[in-house]
């Protein structure tokens, strides 16, 4: 199956809240990534609002309905969220560990922890028609846990691969990758779906899309950083042949 493409548009809204300035728009955003051959949509609505907004989600909640293509709501497990995922009713939801002081997402989900909130967060979603995914380590426990409470999807976090690939630490990147390839095993042999993300790049993403398990990949940063020197377009347009060119 041809591996799919999800593009985190975040940090566009980055960009405009440093200013406190109308733009540069998520939506517009969104709208070219899709134009240009995105499977689906992410974008995290934080606690902080540091970056997508609810407005925001309003917005990309009607331009993916209208456009046939998925949006994926990142959040945090909390009542808030919960409340604003089942008002929208997101394609998918995509739980994720989230921390005030952190920059970004630091590892997966601890969903053995978490199970007593998790669970319930995870029937919600389900019940109200959403796909529900969690981000979670390449850990078989956790992996087994996420079956075990309900999930369709887990969403395995590539941070520290990717981070050991680039420093050139090549029996660590070695290893982390192995932790990659069985846990996308295990999950898919436990029925569940597998996706991949975090801190992916061109010189990062061969390996991992090379897992045959895994379904879709989402790409946030890294693709709006690229955008600045050559478009979104293109810079989605040379991710996916290095996608295809890896699974095939």
């Amino acid at each position: 199956m041809t591996l799919r493409l999800g593009v985190n548009i975040d940090h566009v809204a980055t960009i405009r809240n440093a200013r406190g300035e109308t733009y540069p728009e998520p939506t517009r955003a969104a709208e070219l990534a899709l134009a240009a051959g995105a499977d689906g949509i992410t974008a995290h609505l934080r606690e902080d609002r540091r970056h997508i907004s609810d407005r925001d989600i309003d917005e990309l909640s009607d331009l993916c309905r209208k456009r046939g293509k998925p949006l994926n709501l990142e959040m945090a497990v909390t009542e808030e969220m919960l409340g604003i995922a089942l008002k929208h009713r997101p394609h998918a939801a995509c739980l994720v560990p989230e921390r005030r002081e952190e920059v970004t997402t630091e590892g997966g989900l601890d969903v053995i922890k978490g199970h007593n909130s998790i669970g319930p967060t995870v029937a919600a979603l389900r019940d109200a028609g959403s796909r529900v995914s969690l981000f979670i380590e390449a850990d078989p426990a956790q992996i087994e846990m996420s079956h075990k409470l309900g999930a369709q999807v887990v969403e395995l976090h590539t941070g520290a691969f990717c981070d050991a690939m680039r420093a050139g630490e090549t029996d660590r990147s070695a290893a982390i990758l192995q932790r990659l390839k069985d846990g996308a095993a295990l999950a898919h042999n436990l029925g569940l779906e597998v996706h991949a993300g975090h801190g992916i790049d061109y010189a990062t993403v061969k390996p991992v899309a090379a897992i045959p398990q895994v379904m879709e990949l989402n790409i946030g940063h890294f693709l709006i950083g690229e955008a600045i020197f050559v478009g979104l377009a293109e810079a989605m347009r040379r991710m996916r042949v290095l996608m295809d060119e890896a699974r095939a």
